[in-house]
């Protein structure tokens, strides 16, 4: 059954109430980062989905010219510290594409319009998020098992679907017997053999921005490619199976249901002061002259 039609026989959630603020919920993508040097960066290619609960995170160099070594994305909890207002990440060494910890500090984040911006306890950088995001779907599936048909035996894999919208970003790790070898390699080192990339970027982090196709992907044969929202059995209102195959295997990715609004709206909009809105409103021909929403 293709997942939209199920979504239609399941309740949608009570509660979008998670661990983290909700000005958080959505998909962005890196406008900027700039360093303490006085370097900025505005073109990699960067985007953060933000179901409830957990996070899906690509990184590109390129779309499509980012070595495999290279790449990153992830899967992971979110965490909130409300003392000291900083986000951190809980990232299993298994679903992560590369092999170490390429962001070790949390964030401190604060919210202007339809901007996050992101600073670095230790100010070494600061990074500039823009929500894409207005109203729509907001589905976040994350993975609760993963069982191979044949055998029955659970497979230490992670992942999961966020859509917001038209924005979706798929997230699956690798096999385990792949993750094993991969685990065991320096991502560092030139010169990898053609076999061993293709186990590298079989962790599949896949970002789309029209509801179909995955633009931007950490595996080659995936980037172009449509996304599978068809094989999906509903179990009951909050887990849904879907049936898909992996090298060769027939597999059950049993997933549990993080968020579910059919229409949610997302936040691009922050509040300030009336004093400071009577200010903008008489000073707009001048501030306002060139301003424009920027995604």
């Amino acid at each position: 059954m293709n997942l939209f039609d199920i979504l239609q026989k399941i309740p949608e959630s009570q509660t979008t109430a998670g661990p983290i603020p909700s000005y958080l919920y959505g998909a962005f993508r890196r406008k900027s980062i700039s360093f303490f040097n006085g370097l900025t960066d505005e073109d990699s290619i960067v985007y953060w989905f933000q179901s409830r609960s957990f996070t899906i995170d690509l990184r590109l160099k390129h779309r499509s010219g980012t070595p495999a070594h290279e790449r990153q994305g992830w899967i992971g909890n979110t965490l909130w510290d409300a003392e000291q207002a900083l986000l951190s990440w809980q990232v299993a060494d298994t679903a992560n594409y590369q092999n170490h910890v390429q962001w070790p500090e949390p964030a401190k984040l604060h919210a202007i319009g339809n901007c996050i911006l992101e600073f670095s306890p230790s100010n070494v950088y600061v990074e500039d998020w823009r929500q894409q995001v207005h109203s729509g779907l907001y589905l976040g599936l994350r993975l609760k098992t993963a069982v191979d048909v044949e055998c029955g035996e659970q497979l230490n894999i992670d992942g999961g679907l966020i859509i917001c919208d038209q924005h979706v970003a798929y997230t699956l790790t690798r096999l385990p017997e792949i993750q094993n070898l991969v685990s065991h390699l320096d991502l560092t080192a030139d010169g990898l053999e053609t076999h061993t990339i293709e186990q590298i970027e079989s962790f599949e982090v896949s970002i789309g921005t029209d509801g179909h196709t995955k633009s931007y992907s950490t595996s080659s044969g995936q980037s172009n490619q449509p996304f599978n929202f068809d094989a999906f059995d509903l179990i009951d209102d909050f887990t849904l199976k879907q049936r898909t195959c992996l090298n060769g295997r027939q597999i059950d990715l049993i997933f549990d249901i993080d968020v579910y609004q059919s229409n949610y709206l997302f936040q691009q909009q922050t509040l300030t002061t009336p004093d400071s809105e009577h200010w903008l409103k008489s000073e707009q021909s001048h501030l306002l002259h060139h301003a424009q929403l920027t995604l």
